[in-house]
């Protein structure tokens, strides 16, 4: 579509991008946020059957703390982390995020966090493996940061765990 078009210039659904850019305004950014696009995408064809694959799952959430909120917010981590998938956690902090609060929840961790998912498809036969951690990673208004920092720690750490396929699963 055309940014002209009239559907595109008003959304009366939820819209992720619209929200994400109030809610960096309000942050006091003053630039809009950008949404990254890249014309040669990262992605790679599997060089081996899916069911000879290890994966590993990547999200946005962060690890569970009991933290106070610090000037009235309760922040997650702003650092790559990793977790065993051998004992998935039952919780992980999601409420500083921006996904629709109203419509949904995140206390099923496994809604975002398939890591039950993939054993049952290694169970009958349909992947490899499962990485023996999954990861997460910040979401963070620096791109530069994204793609000098954050992502070449997950791509070493995919790397050290022998991992074919990683699968995001962002909020």
């Amino acid at each position: 579509m055309k940014a002209t078009d009239p559907v595109t210039a008003y959304r009366t659904f939820v819209s992720y991008i619209d929200r994400t850019r109030e809610f960096y305004a309000a942050q006091g950014y003053e630039k809009p946020y950008l949404w990254a696009h890249h014309a040669d995408v990262p992605f790679a064809q599997l060089r081996k059957p899916l069911a000879e694959c290890r994966a590993t799952l990547v999200t946005t959430a962060s690890p569970w703390s009991d933290a106070r909120p610090t000037d009235g917010v309760l922040r997650g981590s702003k650092q790559v982390w990793s977790g065993p998938t051998a004992e998935p956690p039952q919780r992980l902090f999601t409420d500083d995020l921006a996904w629709d609060k109203e419509a949904t929840h995140t206390d099923d961790v496994e809604s975002f966090l398939p890591i039950e998912r993939l054993r049952a498809h290694v169970a009958s036969g349909r992947l490899g493996g499962v990485a023996p951690r999954f990861h997460g990673v910040p979401t963070d208004y620096s791109q530069r940061r994204t793609i000098e920092v954050d992502a070449p720690e997950i791509l070493r750490r995919c790397r050290e765990d022998e991992v074919d396929v990683a699968l995001l699963v962002p909020l």
